[in-house]
This record gives C-alpha cells, sequence and structure tokens, in this order.
C-alpha cells in the first residue's frame, strides 16, 4: 500500500453518492430514506428479472410503511437502450413523481439516474450524451444494487445504446450523483452464478482500470486497491455459495469502492475493446469486459511495472523477491485463476466468434478510441487487432 503520493501539482477529485447505508437488511430503511429527501410520490424502477425474483416486494414494503405513493416502471432492459429510458422519462413526467428509487443492476440504476435527470430537463438522453451537459439538478434519487457489480450507485456515469447506431453511448453529469444508495446483501443472495461471475468481473475490471489509469487519483487508487484485494478474496466464495452473506456483504462492498474509484480515476481500453462484443454479440457488460481484461493486461504491464506488480500482490500473489517484470506478469497470472475458478473464459471462440470476425471487431474497438487516452500503454489499431487476435487464443 503506497504511503505517500508525490503529485502534488495534478488536481484529484473526490465523486460518492451523498449517503451509503450498507448492511444486512438495510434495505428496511428506504422509506425513511425517501422521506427525509421529501418524498410523496415515487416511481420504483427496476426490470423484471427483479420483479419475479420476488426483490421488489422487499423494496415495496418500506415504502408502504412510510405511507408513500408509487409505482413500479419493470421494463428496464440490459444494455438500457436510449428508448426505454425515454418511455421511463415520459412515466416520470406525466405522473408528477417527485422521487426515483431504482432497484436492480448497473441497467435499473442508470435508468433510474437518466429518469431523475430528464424529469426536470427536456428531450431524449440522447441530447445529453458527453461531459457535463446536462444543464439542471434533476429529482431526488434512491439507488439500490442486486447486484455486486457495476458500482453505478456511485457514479456519475450512465451508459445506454443507441440502436440507430448500434453502440454504446454515455452521459457524465454531477448531476447522475445518487442522494442515497442502499447496499443490502440480503437482495443479492439469489443472484445466480454466471451473473454473480459477470457482474464481479465487471467491478475487478473498474477497480484494475482506475488503478493504472493515467488520470488516477489518490482517492481513486486507495479504493481500486483495496477492491481489488476484497474481490480476489470473496469472488470465489460468492460464486460457489449464493447463501454466503459475508461474501456478499464484501461483493457488494467492493463493486461500492470500485464505482468510486472509477468515479474520480476513470477507466481505459478494457472498457474499450469490450463495447462492440456487447453491441454486436449481445453478451452482458462484465462478460465482455471479463473476456477482454487479461489481454489487455497483459499488452499494459510494461506502461506500469509497479502498479501492475501491486495488483499481483492485492490478489495474493508472492511478490516477494521477483523483479518488477515477474511481478507485473504474476498480475496477469491472477487474473487468469480467478476466471478460472468462476467459470469465465477469456477466449473469444469459446464464445461462437469467429477469427473472420476480426476486422468488425477492430473497427468497434478502434470507435472507442476515446477511452485509450487514459490508458497506461498508447494504442494504435495494430495494438488493437494484435490484442483481439491474442483474445482467440487458449491461455
Amino acid at each position: 500500500m503506497k504511503d505517500t503520493f508525490t503529485e502534488i501539482s495534478k488536481l484529484g477529485t473526490f465523486l460518492a453518492c451523498r449517503k451509503t447505508l450498507i448492511g444486512q437488511d438495510s434495505i428496511n430503511n428506504v422509506g425513511k430514506e425517501a422521506r427525509k429527501l421529501g418524498a410523496r410520490k415515487v416511481l420504483v424502477i427496476t426490470d423484471a428479472g427483479v420483479v419475479a425474483a420476488g426483490l421488489i416486494e422487499k423494496v415495496l414494503t418500506p415504502l408502504k410503511e412510510a405511507e408513500l405513493a408509487y409505482e413500479v416502471f419493470d421494463r428496464v432492459l440490459p444494455e438500457p437502450p436510449a428508448r426505454i429510458i425515454d418511455e421511463c422519462a415520459a412515466q416520470v413526467r406525466k405522473g408528477g413523481f417527485d422521487q426515483i428509487l431504482g432497484v436492480g443492476g448497473g441497467s435499473s440504476l442508470d435508468t433510474a439516474k437518466a429518469a431523475c435527470i430528464l424529469a426536470t430537463n427536456p428531450g431524449s438522453i440522447l441530447d445529453y450524451t458527453g461531459m457535463d451537459t446536462v444543464p439542471k439538478r434533476g429529482i431526488p434519487c434512491i439507488l439500490v444494487p442486486t447486484t455486486a457489480g457495476t458500482g453505478s450507485e456511485a457514479t456519475r456515469v450512465l451508459v445506454m445504446t443507441d440502436e440507430a447506431v448500434n453502440t454504446k453511448k454515455v452521459v457524465y453529469s454531477d448531476y447522475l450523483l445518487a442522494d442515497v444508495a442502499v447496499l443490502d446483501p440480503m437482495l443479492t443472495l439469489t443472484v445466480p452464478p454466471r451473473v454473480t461471475a459477470d457482474t464481479g468481473m465487471d467491478a475487478l475490471v473498474h477497480a484494475i482500470e482506475t488503478y493504472v489509469s493515467v488520470n488516477t487519483t489518490p482517492y481513486a487508487e486507495i479504493l481500486a486497491l483495496q477492491a481489488i484485494g476484497m474481490i480476489a478474496a470473496n469472488l470465489p466464495k460468492a460464486y460457489a455459495k449464493g447463501s454466503n452473506v459475508v461474501a456478499r456483504y464484501n461483493m457488494l462492498l467492493a463493486a461500492n469502492l470500485s464505482g468510486s474509484a472509477f468515479a474520480s480515476g476513470g477507466l481505459g481500453a478494457v472498457h474499450g475493446l469490450a463495447y462492440v462484443l456487447g453491441t454486436e454479440y449481445h453478451m452482458s457488460h462484465g462478460r465482455s469486459n471479463a473476456i477482454m481484461l487479461p489481454h489487455v493486461m497483459d499488452f499494459n504491464t510494461v506502461g506500469n511495472l509497479q502498479k501492475f506488480a501491486d495488483i499481483a500482490e492485492a490478489m495474493g500473489e508472492p511478490v516477494e523477491g521477483l523483479s518488477l517484470y515477474e511481478a507485473a506478469d504474476l498480475a496477469v497470472d491472477a487474473v487468469l485463476n480467478l476466471m478460472t475458478a468462476i467459470n469465465v473464459s477469456p477466449c473469444l471462440s469459446d464464445y461462437s466468434i469467429a477469427v473472420d470476425d476480426l476486422p468488425k471487431l477492430v473497427q468497434g474497438g478502434m470507435a472507442q478510441a476515446r477511452l485509450f487516452l487514459p490508458n497506461p500503454r498508447d494504442l494504435t489499431e495494430d495494438d488493437v487487432r494484435s490484442i483481439y487476435q491474442n483474445a482467440f487464443q487458449k491461455p
């Protein structure tokens, strides 16, 4: 763990939601928190899976106890299309809701954040893509993650799919920071092993990319390295035994720390090269990131040997007595070992993606070249092609 930060002339930031509750059965406080924020009529935004799992009642009960009026929008889709976000916003505007409660994975939380700002800003969510283009603060927002992955409850970012051009688009705004986040491990106990693996790897990617980002900050480094160690220790346990409340608690906390880290430090080429896997092959965001992580790390290690050695150590690798090159390489080994433990293949061929698709992959990756800027090593189009080619090889 670093004990001295020397880049004193670099402007650092720390961004997080205003209040975070964490603990077993913390969801029971959501009605009180809504009341404190002045709620009278709440729109609960979620997806059909959360409803089918019976989790929504655990959220609605405290709203009833607080005597709050509410309705439920449960039509959120994975990698949320902008049209679904706009439909949700239309219900907010028409119904006169004064507070949003997002419940679910990253797609539901991002849709909830979008609905908050569209309640007070006109037009479509696509009108606000880019950096700090949202003119007005939205209505109050409470976010309740039911997976330990995106950390969306802690960030100023939302990601959506623009179906017209089949690509991901992003909105960045301080107005997307939640008023309250509620982290209750009891809401994550029924998450299936595959989703546990995918979301957990998503959190790990956030932490690793932030830790090595050229834009990282002291806050981001501290939070990210802590999250890396927690994920390495707890993700296999949560995957193997979903009812392990301690592992679920620690994964929720780690995902939240990762989200807070990347909110302050930024992401990198893993996300850039993973987006095309989601849009073209309809993979989950977490699985897409997981596949590309070890390959991008292998490319990146030379860009910051010390930090990759730190990652290896945080993940439990024996780095003492090794050279920086040897220790940095162990970071990639640690990630591959973790992926093996949770049955996530890093090989594109295992997902019915053909080598003949390489030009399409390269084109899609280069379309996200903005995410190459914070990367610890510069990428050319030839580098992108080489990384994808390596991703077709068995480790």
